[in-house]
């Protein structure tokens, strides 16, 4: 099963040469220096490089934060931070409010926003590799691998390296709590549609495919609601995303409960739940079009014409005609529905 995932774009920065003439002196301290400029370079060719895999992101990121660590904490293993930490100015530009770069003269800042852009790099990466037709079972799975270390990165960020900054993240940006949280949760759901498409492909129980799906449009409810307080021009587009997927995986649970009270022979009340995926669907097929037309970070796509969305359309059609037959229903446009 194809998927479509919105994404952000992923933050620029300005080049750092790492030249500290008279601070690091010594053929030692050079060699940390140039192994640094090269580690930070080679990992931001990376980001845009699509032949990239996880491992090779994995190591270049190894690399440039082992050598990063140096900046931050005190080699002597004690509780003090290192003296260099304040020693160089980085500057990063905004995911969702555009080129206007923040800039701090702190290594934890740098660790922060380079990590952001590695747990970025996964979520395209999945959304990349779950877009394929006839996508595999090991792929499905490195899909799920990948959107579960970036909602590790972006958490670990969050609770663990975010409070250490002197100064605070500013309202509305990257590093803000709202958005990371943000991410962390559409992590969470997206890794939730492959474990569906999964069940769905196996055959699993309706009643099993109904929950997850009513779970995954909560996990998207969440991740809109955290956002609602964002200024609308810089979060309108991914909220958009994130209000028509909540409908889509409503109307999935709704459809595949009325499978599990079809087979019940509570023809009635399928038909009932069949009526509401409908209702969701359609409202998910309008937000499709809004998201197209509303402007913000993202991709300009028609997600309707997507094949995950028409293939949810037409199994809520059959499903409910297939009801109607049962019930001894013969829909009638003249006569209200039951």
């Amino acid at each position: 099963m194809t998927h479509w995932f919105h994404r952000n774009p992923l933050k620029a920065t300005a080049p750092v040469a790492f030249n500290y003439y008279g601070v690091a002196a010594g053929p030692a301290a050079s060699k940390i220096c140039s192994d640094l400029r090269s580690c930070r370079a080679r990992l931001l060719e990376l980001f845009t490089d699509l032949s990239c895999n996880p491992e090779m992101m994995k190591n270049a990121a190894d690399s440039y934060f082992s050598l990063l660590q140096g900046f931050i904490n005190s080699l002597d293993e004690s509780t003090q931070e290192s003296k260099l930490r304040y020693i160089q100015n980085f500057k990063w530009t905004d995911t969702l409010q555009g080129q206007v770069p923040s800039a701090q003269q702190d290594a934890v800042f740098e660790l922060i926003s380079m990590g952001f852009n590695v747990a970025l790099w996964y979520t395209k990466y999945a959304s990349r590799l779950a877009g394929k037709e006839n996508i595999t079972e090991d792929e499905a799975k490195e899909v799920h691998r990948s959107l579960k270390i970036a909602a590790g990165i972006f958490k670990h960020l969050k609770e663990s390296q975010i409070p250490k900054l002197i100064t605070p993240a500013e309202k509305g940006r990257d590093l803000e709590a709202r958005l990371l949280e943000a991410y962390v949760v559409q992590c969470q759901a997206e890794a939730q549609e492959v474990t569906i498409a999964r069940a769905i492909e196996l055959k699993h129980a309706p009643g099993l495919i109904a929950a997850l799906a009513y779970e995954t449009a909560n996990f998207y409810q969440k991740a809109d609601h955290t956002l609602s307080s964002l200024e609308p021009a810089y979060s309108a587009k991914w909220r958009k995303y994130l209000h028509l997927k909540m409908c889509f995986y409503t109307a999935y649970a709704y459809c595949y409960h009325g499978q599990t009270l079809l087979a019940s022979d509570k023809c009635g009340e399928a038909i009932r739940s069949l009526q509401e995926a409908e209702k969701f669907y359609a409202k998910a097929e309008a937000l499709c079009k809004e998201y197209g037309e509303t402007k913000g970070p993202g991709p300009t796509v028609k997600p309707s014409g997507h094949l995950f969305f028409r293939k949810l359309g037409n199994l809520v059609k059959n499903t409910l005609e297939k009801c109607q037959r049962e019930n001894g229903f013969i829909p009638n446009p003249n006569q209200k529905k039951r």
